[in-house]
């Protein structure tokens, strides 16, 4: 199987160190757009309950402005339902949520959990918005989701490449196993399979290797990586407003020359 595999970009991050300071910047709709014209097939933000780095006006805007598909990630709950259906993203990718936790850190428990997913994945899918649901590749999880009728799975990646990271081996070899088995398992049951949590380069090339993956969703690691790469630039850029600012032949300051204050 041949697909082109598609990438969708979480600017969550942006939120994150955005809200550090307060006020407007770094912008996530900037970001957003840049990832776009860089090549991302698509958006995704997080509006977590305690809106700790997405905002409303953010999925406002992004919805309004970004001509790629909106994934909009959302706990299974009243009120980002009525959210949702307001907005209309293109997508809907449904996590469990914990206040308390600095990152998503496990999949839905769809087998648990039914009774709050099932009627969010029936409004969502009435209003035409396609529904993921972000699970462990577990046999019992994937059923489940196909028992729903989602249309899509997001296959949790992040203890894989937790395993990598820390060093073990086997347990990596074992967790990237049963990613593949899932999403074997996913695709014949009809559902399309997508992928994300923890992913690098070498992890993505890795998943990309999957026949039945057809998207990832990557945010932390490359917002990570903009920032160490696109340092320079930006200090290059920095230095050469200041020099188009300052008059040829002003006066050097008094003092150490060499100072920085």
């Amino acid at each position: 199987m041949t697909q082109y595999l598609r990438l969708g970009i979480n600017v969550d991050h942006v939120a994150t160190l955005r809200n550090a300071r307060g006020g407007v910047r770094p912008d996530p709709l900037r970001a957003a757009e840049i990832a776009v014209a860089a090549g991302a097939d698509g958006i995704t933000a997080h509006l977590r309950e305690d809106r700790r780095h997405i905002r409303d006006d953010d999925i406002v805007r992004l919805r309004e402005r970004i001509a790629q598909p909106l994934n909009l990630e959302m706990a299974a709950t009243d009120e980002m339902t009525t959210i949702a259906l307001k907005v209309r993203p293109r997508a809907a990718c449904l996590v469990p949520e914990r206040r308390q936790e600095r990152t998503t850190e496990g999949g839905l428990d769809v087998v648990a959990s039914r009774a709050q997913i099932e009627p969010v994945v029936k409004a969502l899918g009435r209003a035409r918005i396609r529904v993921s649901l972000f699970i462990a590749a577990e046999q019992a999880q994937i059923e489940a989701a196909a028992a729903l009728r989602a249309p899509v799975i997001e296959i949790h990646t992040g203890a894989w490449c937790e395993a990598l990271a820390e060093g073990h081996a086997d347990r990596a070899a074992a967790e990237f196993n049963r990613i593949r088995a899932g999403a074997r398992l996913a695709h014949e049951l009809g559902l399309e399979v997508h992928a994300g949590h923890g992913l690098d380069y070498v992890t993505a090339g890795t998943v990309a290797g999957l026949p039945q993956v057809v998207e990832l969703n990557i945010g932390h690691f490359l917002i990570g990586e903009a920032i160490m790469g696109g340092l320079a630039e930006a200090v290059r850029r920095m230095r050469a407003a200041m020099d188009r600012g300052r008059p040829d032949g002003f006066p050097a300051a008094p003092g150490n020359s060499d100072a920085v204050t």
